[in-house]
């Protein structure tokens, strides 16, 4: 083979899609392909070919612009312009430009569709449908590791029902439950009225509400079972279920499929599969003594999560995992804080908000939370809550979750509030969405309720959604302020870089890529009132309703997917290498398939927020 061939065939070896094909396919494709020299303002596709060619960047620079001039992609060396030959124009370039002296690679569509048919791997990397390249994006970062010792953390509590669960009438006697249970030899059975989960007894209660308090074996069940149940759904972390588990020193959780028994699960079961990893945090934290304690083992986060993102874990289950310890170490401070200043002198909830709250938590962000007190609360009782929030706010700090800069915490007393003066805020926010209101809209329009009387803050989010719901002048507001960060406009040059200043040729990962996906899914999970609030289960939500099809639901879940997959991985390397994580990524640390993809994932971004622009008219608000 001439110099000049091997040259072109080495080229095209090292880069994605061309690199799926065979040697001896390689050995054959340069000698099928035309050499283009374009000067610097040259048109591009260039003038003189008919309509049925793609090109290969060898050198050089080509800008696209849209029907209305706007710059909607870069190419630069390796780059790949595909439209001619009919394959999805998510550019929607209709015109381009040399913005430099390139040099093409020309092969026809004839050629490509050769190549297509077959390889059926470099077909994939041509996909016609967006959904499957993104997919395929996301499972190439994901590394099946079944004998990771992290596994524990990430798997799901459906993955150890092996049994069909073991279930009674209510109305059955305590003889009659006793003799199922010995002889099906199980530790518990959970009790149906109407095919509804009502209770549910177990050995202990035989033993202590029975037997040693003598009640009849002829009475019904229900005068010794337990009715208050915990229960978890099928889709739960197994390292949540586990806190659970440790927080209410119960042995038993029924797991349910929304509101139907699917199975149980106990300690035992917990423990046979639980690794003997030293980041198994639950019980440490559970046991923590004082802050010191809590602080020493937060100090393990960066680790869990360099090893979460070293196994099999998706970002969603990362997120999951971080946030429920962060959970953990939150109830555990505000236990230790009770300790010394007493019960409460009235029912109040520790409320998240940010990230934590939506379960998206990478280690040591900083803290966004909120206190709910009920409207029973006196004058006399604000010093209290002063030293409950001050306590707690400040053991997260010394845990490595640093105060908000914006100080929206506990510890300011404007976010430490009774039920009713937390309608009115609310109220205010939605009937006068002035720039304050959208300040704080990706805090406190995303709220979870950690500790304390849960029911309080479902009276809010209630009436929160219910003024929300349909609400056209808010929402378009909101929508709006959606549109404030936007991703880059492609890849390799085309990321539209910071200059200058520690983060000089970066993008901003988490602002420019997740940040965008968080704000459309708070946009559709306000204007459709779902209760809602991690972002991939506002947009399932969304789905189910007209206003987001089923096809871009799963578009922006598998976009949100793949850029927090991205952005793990690089705060992993840092944490490998001992430095502290950030969210700056260089171009220079993706492969030529990583940009391919990451502008797949930017383009659904940027035809979705086109869609909130029109549906919204929220540039009217800007």
């Amino acid at each position: 083979m001439e110099i000049e061939l091997i040259e072109i065939r080495d080229f095209l070896a090292e880069r994605p899609p061309f690199n799926a094909l065979t040697e001896e396919q390689l050995d054959l494709l340069p000698k099928q392909l035309e050499i283009r020299y374009l000067r610097r303002n040259s048109a591009f596709p260039p003038e003189g070919t008919n309509s049925n060619h793609l090109y290969i960047l060898r050198s050089g620079a080509v800008e696209l612009h849209d029907e209305d001039d706007n710059l909607v992609e870069k190419l630069g060396e390796g780059g790949i312009y595909t439209t001619q030959c009919q394959l999805i124009d998510i550019s929607r370039a209709s015109q381009g430009v040399a913005t430099e002296d390139t040099l093409l690679y020309v092969m026809s569509c004839k050629t490509l569709q050769a190549l297509r048919d077959a390889e059926p791997s470099f077909n994939e990397h041509f996909s016609e449908s967006m959904r499957d390249r993104l997919k395929q994006a996301v499972n190439t970062l994901k590394v099946s590791n079944n004998n990771n010792p992290m596994e524990i953390l990430t798997g799901e509590i459906q993955d150890l029902l092996k049994k069909a669960p073991v279930t009674a009438d209510v109305e059955s006697s305590i003889r009659e439950i006793a003799l199922v249970m010995s002889a099906k030899n199980i530790s518990s059975m959970m009790l149906m009225k109407d095919e509804q989960l009502v209770g549910m007894i177990t050995d202990r209660d035989l033993r202590k509400r029975c037997v040693a308090a003598g009640v009849s074996p002829d009475a019904p069940v229900s005068a010794i079972m337990t009715s208050d149940l915990k229960t978890v759904q099928e889709d739960t972390l197994i390292i949540q279920a586990l806190m659970i588990m440790t927080k209410l020193r119960v042995h038993h959780l029924p797991v349910m499929r929304g509101d139907k028994v699917v199975g149980m699960v106990t300690a035992t079961d917990l423990a046979r599969h639980q690794s003997t990893n030293s980041a198994f945090f639950a019980a440490d934290i559970r046991k923590a003594e004082n802050l010191d304690n809590l602080a020493s083992i937060s100090e393990r986060l960066p680790e869990l999560q360099y090893q979460l993102a070293s196994s099999s874990a998706t970002a969603l289950h990362i997120g999951d995992a971080i946030s429920s310890l962060t959970d953990s170490i939150t109830s555990r401070l505000i236990e230790l804080a009770q300790m010394e200043l007493g019960p409460a002198p009235v029912p109040y909830v520790w409320l998240s908000g940010g990230s934590q709250a939506r379960r998206e938590q990478t280690s040591h962000s900083d803290q966004d939370n909120a206190l709910l007190i009920s409207d029973e609360m006196k004058p006399e009782h604000a010093d209290y809550f002063e030293q409950l929030a001050k306590r707690v706010c400040d053991g997260l700090n010394a845990c490595g979750y640093i105060y908000c800069p914006g100080d929206a915490m506990a510890m300011n007393p404007k976010w430490r509030q009774t039920l009713q003066i937390w309608k009115k805020y609310f109220n205010t926010w939605i009937n006068k969405p002035e720039p304050m209101a959208l300040m704080l809209s990706s805090i406190f329009f995303d709220l979870r309720p950690v500790h304390g009387e849960f029911e309080l803050f479902e009276e809010l989010q209630s009436e929160i959604l219910g003024k929300t719901r349909g609400n056209g002048i808010f929402t378009a507001y909101m929508a709006a302020n959606a549109l404030q960060h936007r991703p880059p406009l492609g890849f390799f040059r085309t990321f539209v870089l910071i200059h200058g200043g520690d983060h000089d040729d970066t993008f901003d990962i988490k602002h420019r890529g997740i940040v965008p996906i968080t704000d459309i899914a708070r946009v559709f999970a306000l204007d459709r009132g779902l209760p809602q609030v991690n972002t991939t289960n506002r947009l399932r939500a969304a789905a189910e309703t007209s206003i987001l099809s089923q096809e871009m639901g799963e578009n922006l879940i598998d976009a949100l997917e793949f850029i927090a997959s991205m952005r793990i991985n690089h705060q992993a390397e840092q944490i490998g290498n001992g430095i502290d994580a950030d969210n700056y990524m260089s171009p220079d640390e993706l492969s030529d398939l990583e940009r391919r993809h990451l502008k797949d994932a930017f383009r659904v971004i940027q035809d979705m927020q086109e869609t909130l622009e029109n549906r919204y008219q929220g540039g009217r608000f800007r």
